[in-house]
């Protein structure tokens, strides 16, 4: 009866809804209107952020959002009998409704997201078995050793806790390639990784033939083991010491549950992130779809299972063969599956592993193409708005993070809708500049701010176009042609361990510039037309004022493309670790101050003699995983500073034996409450006028530095171009 109730109250609300976006009303009143919904839902912001007040203020920026769409879909339309305007206005019109049926899907993700969930402390002897999987293609041993060494120390029985390397690297296939180059790496690689198997105390796993990609292999591993709980980690994300006890008490109280999935912390930038500076101080890309959208979905039960940082149960699997594989994204194709049989899903708000992000434009883009590709392949093939045994809620929610990898189209159609009218007179408003004023501004400014409320300190203001706009002109052909072929793309591995060690553009850049020319073009045609049509004025006004939010936006793209080198190949994370140093016979405390993959900063009080660079050391301290013996790192001294009675010295590992690497995933990964401190620190919500002056801002700098880098690239060409050729008596 009070389901009943509810579901009338919620048809009569809608009703009421509707009869007040369809009245008609003066433009001066819909601006009126429109501006009260904006003031109403900062104040709201302002004082009443939560609780019942928040949907309140989403109500009413949902009622803006559909007068909106009411005005496009009744008064702007060109005439059908006017081809060449309808169909460019068409598109246009499309667009838009795409971008509003996203927002609905975020509001019913997102607006109240679950908080992040408490696993139950089990005792040793209620713990399951545990199988990890630590699946590799062409990842070098140094990294994996980084990871297997962080999967082997976490805090749970040993004689519960398995660990393997699946290694797709080494299989039979390859080692008896017809290459005998490709032969002799894979051989080398598999004697390689199962002696570091051997020393680190972890099971090395290959097979015949690569097949069905990384599901395959994982396949593989299900079929060489047999715990309850198979916990998956990608070749770079090593896990904290408190993983498993974060996640595997829930499957004691749920016998239904198939995965509890975690986040995905990481510990360098992206390239966006680094080329713009802005790792340390802006949430990163990732963390809206771990922050908000995975504890939205988690709230419909319809979390997904995202590759890496999870842990699965066997006998879920086994209801699937398996780990599905006819998409290249595997993980949420299994995920859907196992939802479909009515199994369920929890998610952890708690970052628990730290990986690496692609460090080249190029890489980045790759990964998110595959991403994108296999989206698209689910949507074709399982059809997820329609598949059997998924409640509403979860066809809603699939549909959300699928139909999401469409926005090229969407983005691209915005960036070229002004050239239809500036280039070409295409009407594609049917609309006075005052009326495209008065309705887009309210439906823009709401829009800013139902975002704002939605994802707050997790997403800075217009960072997602950015990222949206700086993916669009790559992904844009990758989502044509697994449409064309929806069985073509197959799994291609990212690199994630490379780094630019000079500045240069990226090699994919040109794209971006010429479309940031078209753009400027389109600026002159603005000046232009308003001299030549002054009677249009107010139309090309809006227009051009369009055209340069989109130039803006091409040229903060530009600084995201020319890659600034790096020394460093890997970010250093705070330690704060008491050890001792020694060389020689000599013996000093000291503190670790922070650490690398490769390498920490340690502090000493006052000088030490005998102490220089290329010095060897012996780093003693006390782990915070238990090892046999009394182990040493030993380390090279690469930097040296002494300043007000402090050395600081920089140090590289010397690496020689498995256990070095269990001592530097104990430094670098055990303390998950580092990188949980971590996101804390940048998490905060700049507000929309802050946080547009501060985009706008970094978008003139960033423009101006792409145009830099593209002189310094061009520089070289022409001065060979130019260059004296040499006489046949000149010597070389």
């Amino acid at each position: 009866m009070n389901k009943l109730f509810a579901v009338l109250l919620w048809a009569l609300a809608s009703v009421f809804v509707l009869i007040l976006v369809t009245l008609p009303i003066s433009q001066q009143a819909h601006l009126i209107a429109g501006t009260a919904v904006v003031v109403a839902m900062a104040l709201l912001k302002a004082f009443k952020p939560t609780g019942i007040w928040r949907p309140i203020a989403l109500a009413l920026g949902t009622s803006i959002v559909l007068r909106y769409v009411y005005w496009r879909t009744t008064s702007t339309l060109p005439p059908i009998n006017q081809p060449e305007n309808f169909i460019f206005g068409l598109t246009v019109y499309l667009a838009e409704m795409y971008c509003v049926c996203m927002l609905a899907l975020s509001l019913f993700v997102v607006s109240s997201p679950l908080p992040s969930r408490v696993a139950p402390r089990l005792r040793d002897e209620e713990l399951p078995s545990v199988d990890v999987f630590v699946p590799s293609y062409n990842e070098g041993a140094e990294l994996l050793a980084r990871t297997l060494a962080a999967a082997k120390g976490m805090d749970y029985p040993p004689d519960k806790l398995h660990v393997y390397l699946l290694d797709d690297g080494g299989t039979e296939q390859k080692r008896n390639a017809q290459n005998i180059e490709s032969a002799t790496e894979a051989q080398q690689r598999h004697a390689e990784l199962k002696s570091l198997c051997a020393g680190l105390g972890v099971h090395y796993l290959t097979r015949a033939r690569n097949e069905h990609a990384k599901a395959g292999n994982l396949n593989n591993g299900l079929a060489h083991s047999s715990s309850e709980i198979v916990v998956v980690f990608d070749a770079d994300h090593a896990p904290a010491r408190d993983f498993l006890h974060c996640t595997i008490g829930f499957f004691k109280d749920h016998p239904k549950l198939f995965m509890v999935q975690t986040p995905h912390f990481f510990l360098n930038p992206d390239p966006v992130e680094r080329n713009l500076r802005t790792f340390q101080k802006m949430p990163s890309e990732n963390e809206m779809f771990y922050g908000i959208i995975q504890r939205g979905l988690d709230k419909w039960n319809a979390s997904f299972f995202c590759g890496s940082a999870a842990a699965l149960s066997r006998a879920a699997l086994a209801e699937t063969g398996g780990f599905k594989g006819r998409s290249i994204t595997e993980d949420c194709e299994t995920a859907m599956e196992l939802h479909a049989r009515g199994w369920h899903s929890i998610y952890v708000d708690k970052p628990l592993i730290a990986g690496l992000q692609p460090a080249t434009f190029a890489s980045f883009i790759g990964q998110r193409s595959r991403w994108a590709q296999g989206m698209v392949q689910i949507f074709l093939f399982q059809r997820p708005f329609m598949k059997r045994g998924l409640s509403i809620s979860q066809r809603i929610c699939y549909m959300s993070s699928i139909m999401f990898w469409f926005f090229p189209v969407a983005r691209l159609i915005f960036l070229i809708a002004p050239m239809f009218y500036l280039f070409f007179n295409l009407e594609i408003f049917v609309a006075s500049g005052q009326e495209f004023l008065s309705y887009t501004l309210s439906y823009m400014f709401v829009n800013l701010m139902m975002q704002n409320y939605l994802y707050g300190s997790y997403r800075w203001p217009w960072v997602s176009e950015l990222y949206e706009y700086a993916q669009t002109l790559y992904l844009l052909p990758a989502l044509i042609s697994v449409l064309m072929h929806p069985t073509k793309p197959t799994f291609r591995v990212t690199a994630k361990d490379d780094s630019v060690a000079e500045s240069r553009l990226s090699e994919i850049a040109w794209p971006l510039f010429a479309f940031f020319c078209v753009m400027l073009a389109g600026i002159a045609m603005t000046v232009f037309r308003f001299i030549e049509q002054p009677y249009k004025a107010d139309v090309t006004i809006v227009v051009g004022l369009w055209n340069i939010l989109n130039v803006l936006l091409a040229g903060c793209a530009l600084g995201v493309v020319s890659e600034r080198g790096e020394r460093q190949s890997t970010q250093r994370v705070k330690a704060d670790r008491r050890c001792e140093l020694t060389f020689g016979e000599t013996t000093v405390s000291a503190m670790i101050e922070n650490v690398s993959a490769y390498g920490a900063g340690i502090r000493l009080v006052g000088p030490v003699k005998g102490l220089s660079r290329d010095s060897h050391l012996r780093i003693r301290f006390t782990p915070l995983t238990k090892l046999d013996g009394d182990p040493e790192l030993p380390v090279v001294v690469r930097r040296m500073d002494t300043n007000a009675g402090t050395t600081t010295v920089g140090v590289r590992y010397l690496t020689t034996e498995p256990v070095h690497y269990r001592l530097i995933a104990d430094l670098l990964y055990a303390n998950s409450d580092r990188w949980t401190a971590f996101q804390a620190g940048r998490r905060y919500n700049p507000g929309l006028v802050r946080g547009t002056i501060w985009f706008y801002a970094l978008a003139l700098k960033q423009t101006i530095r792409g145009l830099v880098y593209l002189y310094r690239a061009s520089v070289p060409a022409r001065t060979a171009s130019v260059a004296p050729q040499k006489s046949a008596g000149e010597p070389t």
